[in-house]
């Protein structure tokens, strides 16, 4: 059992569509057995995964030479933040000391920003109201 980089408890949000993995992998254990164990039985590392998987050579294979067995880290604390996750709270959940290192993490596609446009657009092609003189014009001093 490895500690967490920062050496603190995490906690760890579980996706409904996990549970019956969790089930079926804890079944039988007791709280304190390993979830998962590396191929020979040992404890399971970021090493064993990559030699395991033939890391390597699987993401050569598909086309992916710059993926990193870190970065479905990214994607998912990506997926969290267009969820409506607060950055706080992702903050926690990834276990940062720092929110610039949980920004870090963040990383909207060209999707994003093209949506980030249209909002951006249809706000400002609105015509202001009688009441929101400083939409365009700004704050009046």
């Amino acid at each position: 059992m490895k500690q967490t980089k920062g050496r603190r408890d995490r906690p760890v949000p579980m996706l409904d569509a996990l549970e019956p993995v969790l089930e079926r992998l804890t079944h039988g254990k007791e709280p304190d057995d390993p979830l998962l164990r590396g191929p020979r039985g040992g404890v399971l590392t970021t090493a064993t995964v990559r030699d395991a998987t033939h890391w390597e050579d699987l993401v050569k294979a598909l086309g992916f030479g710059n993926l990193t067995r870190h970065g479905p880290r990214h994607t998912g604390a990506t997926w969290m933040a267009d969820a409506g996750i607060a950055l706080h709270v992702l903050q926690e959940i990834l276990g940062h000391q720092s929110i610039e290192t949980t920004k870090g993490y963040l990383h909207p596609d060209r999707r994003h920003l093209a949506e980030a446009a249209r909002q951006a657009n249809q706000f400002l092609s609105a015509a202001p109201t009688r009441r929101d003189t400083t939409r365009r014009d700004g704050p009046r001093m």
